[in-house]
């Protein structure tokens, strides 16, 4: 599948009507577990006939359209459906309840929301609560007050408009520090396969070409998977969707489709390395020509242990939907600069004090992007003012610092920073070291309280298949974090759960776990 076609004059960004037109009958989407598969030419196809489903609808430039699905085949035409009819369409997570759902489709505005018989056991409740949504559709089977999507695309023109303006997608933080937020940002008039930036990015960072194969691991719903599929889809490239993440299977799935480009979360990572050595050797990843991972710190082993494995073809960049800045590294970089999560690209990196001035190289504080680029968090005024500083200044809420060539290094986020007596303990550190322990298959720190020093350092784990939770393991733990790092940044103890509360795209709900021991006080800090 990943036999390379001849490149149009121009690669066409964010539109993958081109490929219909030159490769029609190429996959463009298979899904890995069922092997279900759509051509370029089907997906051309189907988008338009969503396009003109919308408008049929009444929904013009800048409308609003909310969809809720479990990763399937249809999830990414729907996209492209919105996208080609200039809508800004919200990817709802398929794993919030009732409550949050309906949040966010009353919250963004939807219009129309699309949705599968995966939500059945809460969409009447949604239903109830969403009460501006003026059409809604089922995809996959029948749903009391939902009509079936395929019967009403089906009965669409598959004609394209050649007025058309590509649309944007507007994408909820994930609510790891508070309730989800929509990041709105600017949707300016521009033709479909203008202006798009993440098919540049592949081919001009990544090396990717036309013709590829990439393999998305994650759920779709996500920022990332979300806008590379689509990026991707752009530069006339294979996409194969897990339905859900097996790190044997990504490993067969490289090797069985030849796959050239892929994206990833240091969790995976975590995952196949703790994969017996004779299950890892088993798959040939000789394929690949990019590794992208982001959303969440690597550990420096973890990085270095995935580069010895598949070799300097692993790229780490770090950004935020707000879309105001982007770092990057390749692998030769980063092993220079062990810990990096690269230098700008995208937008001037500024390190910030406690003061709001700007602190010079060696110095940790809050890490912001200078850009003219403007995003809001829709309905929250004043979230948008505490991520911004000045007229050009926006932070994702990080904390880091740069090195004298300009290289990024975070620290942790700045709402999970631990103060015990004083002092400033950032927990990604432990979490770092923690997650490499042979008897540790998941774990969390953060800040718990204490009556002397304020807070105290305190793991949450989820034992490795095997291990024998209590007293001796967590003697061995805290043990093992300090003899590589200053005790003052160790838990002084450790805690046991079947397991944590973790996205799907492997970001942890930290804030779940640290809102237990908080709950008797008035504050968290």
């Amino acid at each position: 599948m990943s036999d390379e076609i001849s490149p149009p004059e121009q690669v066409l960004t964010e539109y993958p009507g081109h490929w219909a037109a030159v490769d029609p009958d190429r996959p463009a989407i298979v899904m890995a577990g069922s092997g279900e598969t759509m051509t370029f030419g089907e997906l051309h196809d189907e988008a338009c006939r969503i396009a003109n489903l919308f408008r049929s609808l009444g929904l013009g430039f800048g409308d609003h359209m909310a969809f809720c699905l479990e990763n399937r085949v249809e999830f990414l035409p729907l996209a492209w459906g919105a996208h080609y009819a200039g809508l800004r369409y919200t990817a709802v997570s398929s794993r919030l309840t009732a409550e949050e759902l309906s949040y966010i489709v009353d919250d963004c505005g939807a219009r129309v929301f699309v949705t599968s018989p995966y939500k059945e056991d809460v969409l009447a409740e949604v239903t109830a609560a969403t009460p501006n949504v003026e059409a809604r559709f089922s995809i996959g089977g029948e749903l009391p007050d939902h009509a079936p999507f395929e019967d009403a695309v089906a009965a669409q023109s598959s004609a394209a408009d050649p007025n058309w303006m590509s649309g944007t997608d507007m994408l909820y933080s994930s609510g790891t520090t508070g309730r989800p937020k929509g990041i709105k940002r600017d949707l300016t008039p521009e033709p479909l396969g203008k202006g798009g930036s993440i098919s540049a990015m592949a081919q001009f960072l990544f090396g990717s070409l036309p013709g590829g194969t990439y393999l998305s691991p994650a759920p779709l719903y996500h920022s990332a998977p979300l806008r590379f599929c689509m990026g991707y889809l752009g530069l006339g490239t294979t996409i194969i969707v897990m339905e859900k993440y097996d790190p044997e299977q990504a490993l067969a799935l490289i090797e069985r489709h030849g796959v050239t480009d892929s994206q990833w979360v240091p969790t995976m990572f975590v995952r196949m390395l703790k994969l017996d050595d004779e299950v890892r050797a088993r798959y040939d990843v000789s394929s690949l020509r990019a590794a992208i991972h982001a959303a969440a710190p690597c550990p420096v082993d973890v990085k270095r242990r995935m580069i010895d494995w598949w070799g300097p073809v692993i790229y780490e960049y770090y950004a935020g939907t707000e879309g105001t800045g982007l770092t990057f590294t390749n692998s030769e970089d980063w092993l220079a600069h062990p810990g990096t999560v690269g230098k700008a690209l995208m937008g001037e990196v500024v390190i910030i004090g406690d003061d709001d001035e700007e602190l010079p190289a060696g110095e940790e504080g809050s890490v912001y992007f200078r850009s003219e680029i403007q995003f809001e968090y829709h309905n929250d005024p004043e979230k948008t003012a505490a991520a911004r500083l000045g007229e050009n200044l926006s932070t994702l809420g990080d904390v880091g610092r740069l090195d004298e060539d300009g290289f990024l290094y975070l620290t942790d986020r700045k709402a999970y920073m631990i103060i015990s007596g004083g002092v400033n303990i950032y927990p990604q550190e432990a979490e770092n070291i923690l997650t490499m322990h042979p008897s540790v298959f998941d774990v969390a720190v953060f800040g718990v309280p204490n009556e002397d020093f304020g807070e105290e350092v305190k793991a949450v784990v989820q034992a490795a298949e095997g291990a024998i939770p209590g007293p001796e393991l967590e003697r061995e733990l805290i043990a093992y974090c300090r003899s590589h790092l200053a005790d003052v940044k160790c838990p002084r103890s450790v805690d046991f759960r079947d397991e944590l509360p973790r996205h799907p795209t492997g970001k942890l709900y930290k804030r779940l776990l640290k809102d237990e021991y908080w709950k008797d006080r008035q504050a968290n800090i």
